[in-house]
């Protein structure tokens, strides 16, 4: 096993930049996910790591030697790619092995390997079948072992989970946690998916146009967003942002472009006299008799939870509660806000100003 280091690490492509200077410090045996939308480059910094792709500048160290010129076999790493893959005239067994047969291993060793791999991987049974006879989950499961078998020092995943159904996806987020548990390798993830990096992650990596917006753990990311975009990037409904600003002569209390009046608890001093953006999570929005009055304008029960869209003064706020609501579209219902969890942005830097 082995830590990966990214400093200063850019690449272009002609004179249209795609990578502007990233720093990216993994440790040993940690699980990072990349995470960010589409084209903000984390698929291009992964191709970087793995050798696919030549780097216009910086380093990449993988257990502290730079491998900016390696080739990718040279590497110690295995890739697991969003299509599998799999060699279909080859079976679970073969595809599994294969790279042990290019590097010429024994016999054996490479029987012990593969059989090992399939035990972690529940696939013991399936050592005889071709790929178009398992499922999509199963054929992920075998390029995962085809990646174990080698026993790498650094695991790459390129959205693994892209082609599954939400049942397998939710499955097999499990299935890749837990045997990073076990095997405790250094692994860098992508996925566009931020429910995937929140689930899975020992640490996040959100990207936005080329950059690092900000790495943490899934929960700092989540409570202390850095700034605007990963306040809106992560977390499922995406969190509410109203325009606006302090009351000079209540600071804690934020005033919306119509006039409606928002619970600050503990507003910076930096807040007042500037155009600000009121960020609050969906959940931090509470049932009150005695409430503010909104319309409710969606409302979509889940199950145990119900999800609102509720219009509030002139904004549409996401709503997740966990009562069941009793209500139709075009009624009123009374909320409180949880002050304590608002987040206070400036609107024309987009970094946060609440600690």
């Amino acid at each position: 096993m082995a830590g990966v280091q990214f400093a200063d690490v850019r690449k272009s492509f002609g004179s249209f930049p795609v990578i502007k200077g990233v720093d990216i410090d993994i440790a040993d045996g940690e699980f990072v996910i990349l995470v960010g939308p589409s084209g903000c480059g984390k698929s291009t910094l992964l191709r970087m790591l793995a050798g696919l792709e030549n780097i216009s500048g910086g380093e990449i160290k993988i257990g502290g030697r730079v491998v900016n010129t390696l080739p990718p076999k040279d590497r110690d790493i295995a890739m697991v790619f969003q299509n599998y893959a799999l060699y279909p005239h080859m079976t679970v067994q073969e595809n599994m092995g294969f790279s042990l047969m290019l590097n010429k291993a024994p016999k054996a060793e490479a029987e012990k390997r593969v059989k090992y791999a399939a035990g972690i991987l529940g696939l013991d049974k399936l050592l005889d079948r071709y790929p178009r006879q398992l499922s999509g989950g199963q054929r992920q499961r075998v390029a995962m072992g085809r990646a174990i078998v080698r026993d790498p020092e650094v695991f790459l995943f390129d959205e693994p989970l892209s082609n599954l159904d939400a049942k397998l996806r939710v499955a097999m987020r499990a299935e890749i946690k837990e045997l990073h548990q076990r095997l405790k390798t250094t692994t860098v993830y992508v996925t566009h998916d931020q429910i995937e990096a929140m689930t899975m992650a020992d640490k996040i990596v959100v990207m936005h146009d080329g950059v690092v917006e900000q790495i943490g753990t899934p929960l700092e990311l989540y409570d202390k967003p850095a700034n605007l975009f990963v306040g809106g990037f992560i977390g499922s409904p995406a969190m509410n942002m109203i325009k606006g600003r302090l009351d000079p002569e209540n600071p804690k209390s934020f005033k919306a472009p119509d006039g409606t009046a928002l619970p600050v608890s503990n507003p910076p001093p930096d807040a007042l006299g500037r155009d600000l953006v009121y960020g609050l999570r969906p959940e931090y929005i509470l049932l009150d008799a005695n409430g503010l009055p909104g319309e409710i304008v969606v409302i979509e029960p889940t199950g145990y939870e119900t999800h609102l869209i509720l219009r509030l003064g002139g904004s549409d706020l996401s709503c997740v509660f966990r009562e069941r609501v009793s209500a139709r579209p075009g009624e009123t219902l009374r909320v409180a806000i949880d002050a304590a969890h608002v987040h206070l942005f400036d609107a024309e830097s987009g970094r946060r100003l609440t600690d």
